[in-house]
Parts: structure tokens; sequence; C-alpha cells
């Protein structure tokens, strides 16, 4: 049986460099720019862009751009402000696009 050499990640898919572990994983069921992605509580190794409102498909949402902190790759972006109650629990939450990601140590 193998042994795992430390926690699963997923990292840029650009550089390699870590950006999130898999236990901060929200969800899975979320929509990018560019198909799927996931929600995450934590993210490392970004850079956070400026702040902007932007229409997606849950309303209005106040977010900015994320980057790999080594590459400068746009990765996905943060949470910054939900206008609506229901979605107020992606405050402070980070989109990272199934796209722009890769698993290490699964």
């Amino acid at each position: 049986m193998a042994e795992l050499v430390g926690p699963r990640l997923y990292s840029c898919c650009n550089c390699r460099t870590h950006v999130a572990l898999h236990d901060d994983v929200i969800s899975k069921s979320f929509q990018g720019k560019n198909g799927r992605a996931f929600l995450f509580s934590h993210t490392m190794n970004i850079m956070v862009g400026r702040k902007e409102d932007r229409q997606l498909m849950t309303g209005l949402h106040t977010v900015a751009d994320i980057y790999c902190l080594d590459c400068r790759e746009v990765l996905g972006w943060k949470y910054e402000r939900a206008y609506e109650e229901t979605q107020k629990y992606k405050e402070g939450k980070f989109i990272l696009e199934k796209s722009k990601i890769v698993k290490e140590n699964w």
C-alpha cells in the first residue's frame, strides 16, 4: 500500500505552485468563466486583484480576480461581497477554475 506523502493539494496548472488544500473545498458544483469551478474556504500563494462589481449567475457580487503568486496566471476570483442575503455565505471565499488547477499527491 502506497503511503501518502503529504496532504492532497491543488496547484497552478501553469507553474505547479501550490494554491489550495483539498480539505478546504466547500463545493465542486460552481461555474467559472471557463467551465466548472470549485469553491474554497482558503487559498495560498495567490495575489488578489482589484475589486469590481460583477453580475454572476447568482446575482450581483463584488469580486476580485486571484492570480498565482509565482506565474501570475488568473486562477479564479475571491468573493468580497454578496448583495443577496442567500449568497452571503460566499463572502471571503475563493473560486478556483478546474481548468486552471491540477491535483497533487492524490
